[in-house]
Protein backbone atom coordinates (compact mmCIF):
# COMPACT_ATOMS: atom_id res chain seq x y z
CA UNK A 1 0.00 0.00 0.00
CA UNK A 2 1.31 3.27 -0.59
CA UNK A 3 -0.48 6.56 1.44
CA UNK A 4 -0.22 9.56 -0.38
CA UNK A 5 -0.83 12.29 2.09
CA UNK A 6 -1.78 16.35 0.77
CA UNK A 7 -3.90 19.80 2.17
CA UNK A 8 -1.17 20.93 4.79
CA UNK A 9 -0.07 24.34 4.61
CA UNK A 10 0.50 27.61 6.97
CA UNK A 11 -2.91 28.92 8.72
CA UNK A 12 -3.56 31.77 11.77
CA UNK A 13 -4.75 30.60 14.89
CA UNK A 14 -8.30 29.53 14.76
CA UNK A 15 -8.01 28.51 11.17
CA UNK A 16 -9.34 25.35 9.41
CA UNK A 17 -7.58 22.50 6.99
CA UNK A 18 -8.27 19.81 5.62
CA UNK A 19 -5.57 17.13 5.07
CA UNK A 20 -6.21 14.00 2.89
CA UNK A 21 -4.37 10.84 2.33
CA UNK A 22 -4.70 8.53 -0.90
CA UNK A 23 -3.54 4.99 -1.23
CA UNK A 24 -2.98 3.25 -4.36
CA UNK A 25 -2.09 -0.46 -4.31
CA UNK A 26 -4.78 -2.08 -2.22
CA UNK A 27 -8.18 -0.99 -1.11
CA UNK A 28 -8.00 0.69 2.02
CA UNK A 29 -11.20 -0.96 3.02
CA UNK A 30 -9.15 -3.92 4.63
CA UNK A 31 -7.68 -0.95 7.26
CA UNK A 32 -8.11 0.87 9.95
CA UNK A 33 -6.72 4.34 8.89
CA UNK A 34 -5.37 7.00 10.78
CA UNK A 35 -3.20 10.28 11.37
CA UNK A 36 0.22 10.97 13.20
CA UNK A 37 1.87 14.17 13.96
CA UNK A 38 5.58 14.59 14.35
CA UNK A 39 6.91 18.37 16.10
CA UNK A 40 10.15 18.99 16.05
CA UNK A 41 12.18 17.94 18.97
CA UNK A 42 9.25 15.28 19.52
CA UNK A 43 7.52 11.58 19.12
CA UNK A 44 5.42 11.20 16.75
CA UNK A 45 2.19 10.74 18.27
CA UNK A 46 -1.45 9.03 17.71
CA UNK A 47 -3.97 12.28 16.81
CA UNK A 48 -6.89 10.11 14.84
CA UNK A 49 -7.73 7.00 13.46
CA UNK A 50 -11.06 5.76 11.55
CA UNK A 51 -11.91 1.72 11.91
CA UNK A 52 -13.21 -0.45 8.80
CA UNK A 53 -16.52 0.00 10.08
CA UNK A 54 -16.22 3.73 10.80
CA UNK A 55 -15.26 4.15 14.20
CA UNK A 56 -13.15 7.12 14.68
CA UNK A 57 -10.78 7.44 18.33
CA UNK A 58 -9.08 10.84 18.60
CA UNK A 59 -6.96 12.00 20.79
CA UNK A 60 -8.46 14.63 23.80
CA UNK A 61 -7.15 17.74 22.48
CA UNK A 62 -8.50 17.21 19.23
CA UNK A 63 -11.66 16.07 19.99
CA UNK A 64 -13.92 19.31 19.83
CA UNK A 65 -12.06 20.15 16.59
CA UNK A 66 -10.69 17.45 14.16
CA UNK A 67 -13.22 15.17 12.44
CA UNK A 68 -12.06 11.94 10.46
CA UNK A 69 -13.56 10.07 7.40
CA UNK A 70 -12.84 8.04 5.20
CA UNK A 71 -14.35 7.38 1.81
CA UNK A 72 -13.55 3.82 0.42
CA UNK A 73 -15.07 4.10 -3.16
CA UNK A 74 -11.90 6.73 -3.41
CA UNK A 75 -9.76 4.66 -1.49
CA UNK A 76 -8.64 8.13 0.60
CA UNK A 77 -8.94 8.79 4.10
CA UNK A 78 -9.38 12.67 5.55
CA UNK A 79 -8.40 14.66 8.72
CA UNK A 80 -10.68 18.06 8.94
CA UNK A 81 -9.02 20.03 11.67
CA UNK A 82 -10.57 23.35 12.68
CA UNK A 83 -9.96 25.84 15.65
CA UNK A 84 -6.28 25.42 15.07
CA UNK A 85 -4.09 26.48 18.07
CA UNK A 86 0.20 26.25 17.45
CA UNK A 87 0.29 23.67 19.30
CA UNK A 88 -0.67 21.17 16.43
CA UNK A 89 2.17 22.73 14.46
CA UNK A 90 3.71 19.47 12.97
CA UNK A 91 4.22 17.03 10.39
CA UNK A 92 1.02 14.95 9.90
CA UNK A 93 1.46 11.75 8.77
CA UNK A 94 -1.74 9.13 7.60
CA UNK A 95 -0.99 5.58 8.05
CA UNK A 96 -2.54 2.11 7.84
CA UNK A 97 -3.09 -0.32 10.06
CA UNK A 98 -3.99 -4.02 10.02
CA UNK A 99 -5.19 -4.29 13.89
CA UNK A 100 -8.10 -3.37 14.48
CA UNK A 101 -8.35 -0.27 16.65
CA UNK A 102 -4.78 -0.35 17.49
CA UNK A 103 -3.39 3.04 16.85
CA UNK A 104 -5.02 4.36 19.53
CA UNK A 105 -3.80 1.42 22.07
CA UNK A 106 -0.83 0.70 20.69
CA UNK A 107 0.17 4.16 19.01
CA UNK A 108 3.08 4.04 16.14
CA UNK A 109 3.55 0.43 16.58
CA UNK A 110 0.71 -1.03 15.56
CA UNK A 111 1.25 0.92 11.82
CA UNK A 112 1.86 -1.57 8.93
CA UNK A 113 2.12 1.39 6.18
CA UNK A 114 2.73 5.18 6.54
CA UNK A 115 2.29 7.92 3.43
CA UNK A 116 5.16 10.71 3.37
CA UNK A 117 3.81 13.36 5.90
CA UNK A 118 2.58 17.06 5.48
CA UNK A 119 3.35 19.85 7.16
CA UNK A 120 0.93 22.01 9.06
CA UNK A 121 1.81 25.16 10.31
CA UNK A 122 0.14 27.70 12.72
CA UNK A 123 0.68 30.74 13.51
CA UNK A 124 -0.08 33.01 16.46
Amino acid sequence: VQLQASGGGLVQTGGSLALSCAASGRTLSVYDMGWFRQAPGKEREFVASISRSEGSTLRDSVKDRFTISRDNAKNTVYLQMNSLKPEDTAVYYCAAAARVYGMAVYGTNSVDYWGQGTQVTVSS
